[in-house]
């Protein structure tokens, strides 16, 4: 449409039949202001001083995307301990249960533990000694049960091959393997002429857990 056609005045012929009268170009900007003000919703996005007053702007930056790929790829489980045992991990076969089998392991264990207790020199104090065992690992180690409220379980002497919450495992020199309860049970180690005791009931833990433990220096109950 020709903008002449939209800017011309209203003809006298029309006037009266529209019912309009026409206006001079003042008053006629001045209406147009006036209706698009009141029909346009200004927007507040676009308007600079509203947005630095209510937030701060970044300019041109845009947030890295995250890579789905790495949302699949999961990291392998481990086996639990219903599948540990349906596989018999913790087993030992008939044919490795052998004395002598296990007579390196230990001697590793008794240079392991003179280690530990700095040379296990005749200046050491008992104190001392079991302070560094109570911590110690002792997969290797020669142990002889002393005392226990099962007579069956008195006597009883080997290699500490395997070591639970609540149980050792030993293989004796008839190549035997033997479990013994923790709870209830006192436990003999020698190491060099130092002979420590081990309270089974309060040895109750893991071996990974005892190594971060703190024992309290309290009296213990006879069995």
């Amino acid at each position: 449409m020709d903008e002449t056609i939209v800017r011309a005045n209203i003809p006298q012929d029309l006037v009266k039949v529209l019912g309009v009268e026409p206006q001079t170009k003042s008053k006629a900007e001045a209406f147009t202001r006036s209706f698009l003000k009141n029909s346009i919703r200004p927007n507040s996005r676009t308007d600079p001083k509203s947005m630095l007053s209510h937030k701060a702007v970044l300019l041109e930056y845009a947030r890295p995307k995250k890579d789905k790929s790495k949302r699949k790829s999961k990291r392998a489980k481990g086996l639990n301990a219903r599948q540990k045992r349906a596989m018999k991990i913790f087993q030992i076969k008939p044919e490795h249960q052998r004395y002598k089998l296990f007579l390196p392991l230990h001697d590793l264990w008794r240079q392991y533990v003179i280690d530990l207790c700095n040379g296990l020199k005749p200046t050491c104090t008992p104190q001392f000694v079991q302070q560094k065992l109570l911590k110690a690992d002792f997969h290797g180690a020669i142990i002889t049960v002393v005392r226990s409220k099962c007579p069956s379980y008195v006597g009883a002497t080997g290699i500490l091959v395997q070591e639970f919450k609540h149980i050792f495992k030993i293989i004796t020199k008839e190549d035997k393997l033997k479990v013994i309860p923790k709870r209830n049970s006192v436990f003999e180690v020698e190491i060099n002429g130092f002979v420590s005791h081990i309270y089974g009931s309060r040895f109750e833990q893991r071996a990974s857990e005892r190594s971060a433990k703190k024992f309290k220096v309290r009296g213990t109950i006879d069995l």
